[in-house]
This record gives C-alpha cells, sequence and structure tokens, in this order.
C-alpha cells in the first residue's frame, strides 16, 4: 500500500482521529492534563460493557477448548502484543495451569516485548508463520489483537488460522475492522480518539487489557480454577503465593493459620486438596478421587460429599 492509501485508510480510524476535548493540552499545567487523562478514561468500561455479549460468546469457546486439552492463542504488534503476552504469562502462576495453554505471540518475537519492533508487524506471512511455528490446530482458539483492525500480522495469523479450522476471534478498537470481517468473533470496544493522537496505547490499550481480563478469567472459572471468589489453583512457587495459598485455605474454611499450613504440607500447597480435606475430614486419597470425580470444581465436589 502507498503511504497515501496508507493514510487515507488511517484517516477512517476512529482510533486515529484527533480528540476535540483536548486541543489545548499542552497549554495546560500538570494537574489538568493528569485530570483530562482521567477523564477520558472514564468512558473505557462504558465501551466494553457494550461488547460483553461479544466477549461471553468468545469466553465459551474458549472454555470448549480447554475441555478438549487445546490453546488459546493470543497475537498482536506493539501494544497489543505486549498485553496479549501478559495475560498469557500470568495465567500458569494464577490458575496453575500449563505453560502452553494461553500463548502469547507477538510480531518481532521476544525482543520486541522490550523494545519497539513496529517494522515487525507489516507481513501478513509472519502472522501465519508464527500459527505454523507454534503447531497451531483445528482446535485451537485464536485472539488477534489489533487496535486498528488491520495489522497485517494479525491479518495473516488469522486468515491463516481460518484455513485450518481453528476458532478466530478479533479484538480491535474500530467498528466494522479489516480483522472483524475474517474472524468468526469480533470484540469491538470502540473508545474514541485518544488523548494525544494515534497514541493507543492509552484508551484502547485499557479497554484491550480490561477484555483479555474477562476472557481468561471467565474462562478459567468456568473449568473449576476458582471456588467462591477465591484462586484455588493458584501455584505457590514464591513466599508471597505461598502465604497468599495459606490465606485462601483460611478463608475458604476459617481454619487457623496453623490448621492451614499443616493441611497445605499435606497436600504439597495443593490448595483445593488442602480445602477439601480441611472441609470434608477426607484422606488424600479419597479427596484426589472426589475432586477428578467433580470434573476439578471444588464446590461441587465438597457438595458431593456432604450430600453423602
Amino acid at each position: 500500500m502507498t503511504e497515501q492509501g496508507l493514510m487515507s485508510e488511517l484517516e477512517r480510524l476512529v482510533s486515529e482521529g484527533r480528540n476535540p476535548n483536548t486541543f489545548d493540552i499542552d497549554l495546560l499545567p500538570t494537574l489538568e492534563i493528569l485530570k483530562r487523562i482521567n477523564d477520558e478514561d472514564r468512558g473505557v468500561p462504558a465501551a466494553v460493557a457494550a461488547v460483553i455479549p461479544e466477549i461471553s460468546q468468545a469466553v465459551e469457546l474458549i472454555v470448549a477448548a480447554f475441555h478438549k486439552g487445546a490453546r488459546l492463542v493470543y497475537m498482536g504488534a506493539g501494544t497489543s502484543g505486549r498485553l496479549g503476552v501478559l495475560d498469557a504469562s500470568e495465567c500458569p502462576p494464577t490458575f496453575g495451569v500449563p505453560e502452553d495453554m494461553v500463548v502469547g505471540l507477538i510480531a518481532g518475537g521476544r525482543d520486541a516485548l522490550v523494545r519497539a519492533a513496529e517494522g515487525a508487524e507489516d507481513e501478513p506471512e509472519e502472522g501465519a508463520r508464527a500459527l505454523r511455528d507454534i503447531g497451531l490446530m483445528p482446535d485451537d482458539v485464536v485472539v488477534g489483537i489489533a487496535v486498528s483492525g488491520r495489522t497485517p500480522y494479525v491479518i495473516g495469523g488469522l486468515r491463516y488460522a481460518r484455513e485450518i479450522g481453528a476458532t478466530t476471534v478479533a479484538l480491535s478498537c474500530n467498528d466494522e475492522s479489516i480483522i472483524a470481517g475474517i474472524a468468526d468473533i469480533a470484540i469491538s470496544p470502540v473508545v474514541g480518539p485518544e488523548v494525544l493522537t494515534g497514541s493507543t496505547r492509552l484508551k484502547a490499550g485499557t479497554a484491550q487489557k480490561l477484555v483479555l481480563n474477562m476472557l481468561t478469567t471467565a474462562s478459567m472459572i468456568r473449568i473449576g480454577k476458582s471456588y467462591q471468589n477465591l484462586m484455588v489453583d493458584v501455584h505457590a512457587s514464591n513466599r508471597k503465593l505461598v502465604a497468599r495459598a495459606s490465606r485462601i485455605v483460611m478463608q475458604a474454611t476459617d481454619c487457623s493459620a496453623e490448621q492451614a499450613r499443616q493441611a497445605l504440607d499435606r497436600t504439597h500447597n495443593d490448595v483445593k486438596l488442602a480445602i477439601l480435606i480441611t472441609i470434608t475430614g477426607m484422606d488424600l486419597d479419597a479427596a484426589r478421587s472426589a475432586l477428578a470425580h467433580a470434573g476439578g470444581f471444588l464446590r461441587t465436589a465438597i457438595n458431593s460429599t456432604r450430600e453423602k
């Protein structure tokens, strides 16, 4: 595409427009700049709320994929790619899932996480190659993340994913974007022009983060990774998380810190098992069997033992 053609395309994007509320931002004192930014940010949750039905559809498909042992794959460039990698990397310690269950891909590879590699997004084939490199399968779900909805890397990835029969989701901040027309489901929270024209790491980036939070958190809850509102599959890999595991057991069972610690020692820091044996008095083998029979849902396992 020529430079003129690209300029015309960007001109049509809401995310690239000039915000009339911030024309004078360069004249404002610090406090007023911050208030203006905050005022603009207030509209982001409302934009996300408007697309909850589409987010829900995506979650249902992600849950179905997880039940098949398949993966959720995020892909994007720049800020969008970094947000996807961030969300993916936080799933194993938070929910105790394998590192390859939620995958984050960014144009330009790992180096692009810490330094700009904006040119890496310009080739559709690079997106397709990234998915081939991880062995994308038809049961996987691919979420293409691009504020503009026209990033070639994401377009190429989504087209390849569709070719092999994988489920595709587009996350953009522009209506009727290119990737929305490719994907099975389009999630398009339109947050309007940025405080600084085209700086989509601001409102658009915030909207993307909120949506990604929803996709993984809701999906993990749906596959049994919580009990009440507690993270019962947290991986206690450092002192803070070991302490959090103890607090979770205490909060779920109303036991003492000493009792929580003893239960976690017996279960090798398996929070679910520690809660189950504390509440029911079951031995470890019976507790493991009850959890397996309940498909990993702790509440179901507890209720089933109470009904006997």
